[in-house]
């Protein structure tokens, strides 16, 4: 029901070999559940010792970072010397059951859901600062990437750190993301418009502007809460000059979410430059005769969580 078709393979993309062997490791336990991460350790590391922590889509509900492209992901990365690193997050939504949910209420299970996201990252964050010399990975150059759901929850986990908000509470002390890569993500913002007390990390935004699963502009539309797209981030970023670049893909939905690998040389682009420490701002509109709109193009939030 909420697998986004691949379509970066589907398009022609080589999909890597399996010439890496990932580890699997239990990063933290939430109550009887271990949380677990795949290590994807490189054959030869970069000279700067940079890592890409993974966070998957499904809409809360489903998915994993076992998911053929997830993994397809992690091994284009390792074969370009990038430490990888794909995690498990709590699925908070798999475990509502909607026909007890007063309408008034659906928006807390849905900004719960993006916390405890958030949070689980913030734990796996954590433990990846603690091995980072054995693993060599450089602390202060590990990226955030997530699609869709796992993009709105990297998104979130910085828009926390940098507001000194709970979910970011298990974050080393000081810590800040080198990079933040958002495939068809999204903040979460209480009180009206998102606002950062302290500077978000350079963030790579990718979405299209007719996507209605994650909106594009903000969900629900009439509340000061909500969950805030590109259209109205990209106008905070820009207003208080943070680095960012945007590229908005003209006449497409949610079909971005599942762009990871076809977009890679963009993406390295982006890390490059910023692991550089090249303050960048790029804002893009995006057209590509491989990037078609598809049903996921039609569809809104209530047609993706129907018969949930």
């Amino acid at each position: 029901m909420l697998s986004v078709p691949l379509l970066a393979l589907a398009n022609g993309v080589n999909e890597p070999k399996d010439t890496v062997v990932p580890r699997t490791i239990e990063f933290v336990k939430r109550g009887d559940r271990a949380l677990l991460m795949d290590l994807y350790s490189p054959a030869e590391v970069r000279e700067d010792s940079a890592c890409v922590v993974f966070l998957f889509g499904g809409g809360f509900v489903t998915g994993s970072r076992t998911d053929k492209y997830v993994r397809s992901y992690c091994q284009l990365l390792a074969s370009h010397g990038y430490t990888a690193i794909a995690i498990d997050y709590r699925l908070h939504i798999r475990e509502v059951n909607f026909d007890t949910v007063p309408l008034s209420k659906t928006q807390r299970v849905f900004r719960d859901a993006i916390n405890i996201t958030a949070s689980d990252c913030a734990a796996a964050i954590k433990y990846i600062c603690c091995h980072a010399s054995e693993w060599k990975v450089a602390k202060n150059r590990i990226v955030l990437c997530g699609s869709s759901a796992g993009a709105i929850g990297v998104m979130q986990l910085d828009y926390c750190r940098a507001n000194m908000l709970p979910p970011a509470s298990e974050l080393p002390s000081g810590w800040k993301p080198a990079a933040i890569v958002s495939f068809s993500g999204a903040v979460y913002a209480d009180n009206g418009k998102p606002k950062y007390k302290s500077d978000p990390a350079p963030t790579f935004i990718l979405h299209g502007d007719k996507d209605r699963i994650v909106n594009y502009k903000k969900f629900p539309p009439v509340l000061r809460s909500g969950l805030y797209g590109p259209k109205k981030l990209h106008k905070v970023f820009e207003k208080n000059s943070y680095p960012h670049w945007q590229f908005i893909f003209e006449g497409i939905g949610h079909e971005v979410a599942s762009l990871p690998i076809f977009m890679n040389d963009e993406v390295e682009a982006f890390i490059e430059g910023t692991l550089k420490g090249r303050q960048m701002y790029y804002d893009a509109v995006v057209r590509d005769k491989k990037v078609v709109p598809t049903k996921w193009t039609k569809m809104g939030v209530f047609d993706l969580y129907k018969g949930k």
